[in-house]
């Protein structure tokens, strides 16, 4: 819920954010996600938003949105402010794509996605864009389609230091390729909403699951497009089972118990490396307690198997 106590950064201070997707329920992995996120907010005195990142309807549960928001309710989590809805940010997507193409930075993509991906190389998240649309003419555009819009990525090193995994780095060129903001479907892609967002919101710091480390050379290349500051990263060890996966809707990782709440705080706060906190009378003492007790460089690098 709203905190009624707004913890308010100073000017330039710390806002944090937790921006679950509403394609399913919420499970360990994204309370692993909350917990920290908002420790490290709290810790630092900064502020804790949530935005809901609902842009893919056809992925999207009926109901997630509002079930996600009473979750955390639930388990003692208090935001600042109101939460922001990417659905409803669709013009404030168009004015950011808009400026990227006045700076000539993007342009429009024609090529379907099985025609470019048959000769493609494999990168370091699915296939290299081949650039065969990055010097088309006009005039060589199919008649009607639709495109999509692609930024274009320099030939070097995005790098960049992160709070628990340490220094990393891409070269988009070779290991991404130019990549989509705004699908031919008409769906913004999620590397344009998050960088936008983020801005927008002035998020300084963000604490979030090492499955999004591979996305974030592209968010910074964007924010640097955009004149957008550049937030501090951390990436969170991933829960995974024993087939060594990613807890998650895909494999089917179970939807937080709200009879456990007590039990699955504590679980988490331990995969954290926080001690064990005393008793306590509710959810919201021990989140106190991960916020007096926290210290990001105690939080394990390597995934944890929860199995």
């Amino acid at each position: 819920m709203p905190s009624e106590n707004p913890h308010t950064a100073e000017p330039g201070g710390y806002i944090g954010r937790f921006a679950p997707s509403p394609t399913g329920l919420l499970h360990i992995g994204s309370l692993l996600t909350a917990v920290a996120s908002y420790a490290d907010a709290r810790a630092n005195g900064g502020r804790w938003l949530v935005r809901m990142e609902d842009l893919d309807p056809p992925r999207e549960m009926n109901g997630a949105a509002t079930h996600i928001l009473h979750t955390l309710e639930v388990f003692g989590f208090e935001w600042d402010g109101e939460v922001a809805y990417q659905s409803r940010r669709h013009d404030y997507y168009r004015h950011t794509l808009e400026q990227l193409k006045q700076a000539g930075l993007v342009y429009p993509c024609y090529c379907s996605r099985k025609d470019w991906q048959a000769a493609a190389r494999s990168g370091v998240d699915g296939f290299v864009y081949n650039g065969r649309c990055r010097y088309a003419m006009p005039s060589e555009n199919p008649s009607g389609k639709v495109p999509a819009w692609r930024i274009r990525v320099p030939d070097e090193n995005i790098a960049f230091s992160d709070g628990i995994v340490g220094d990393y780095q891409q070269n988009l060129a070779k290991d991404i390729g130019d990549f989509v903001l705004l699908r031919a479907d008409g769906f913004w892609a999620y590397q344009l909403a998050v960088v936008a967002d983020d801005a927008d919101q002035g998020i300084t710091h963000i604490v979030r699951g090492q499955d999004l480390l591979v996305s974030t050379p592209r968010q910074i290349y964007l924010q640097r497009c955009l004149n957008a500051a550049t937030p501090n990263y951390a990436h969170l060890p991933l829960l995974v089972n024993r087939q060594g996966q990613k807890w998650s809707k895909q494999t089917l990782a179970p939807a937080l118990d709200m009879q456990q709440t007590e039990q699955l705080l504590r679980q988490v706060t331990a995969y954290l490396n926080l001690p064990a906190a005393p008793s306590v009378d509710k959810p919201q003492d021990l989140l106190a307690w991960a916020v007096q007790n926290w210290h990001l460089n105690r939080v394990p690098k390597q995934a944890i198997c929860t199995e």
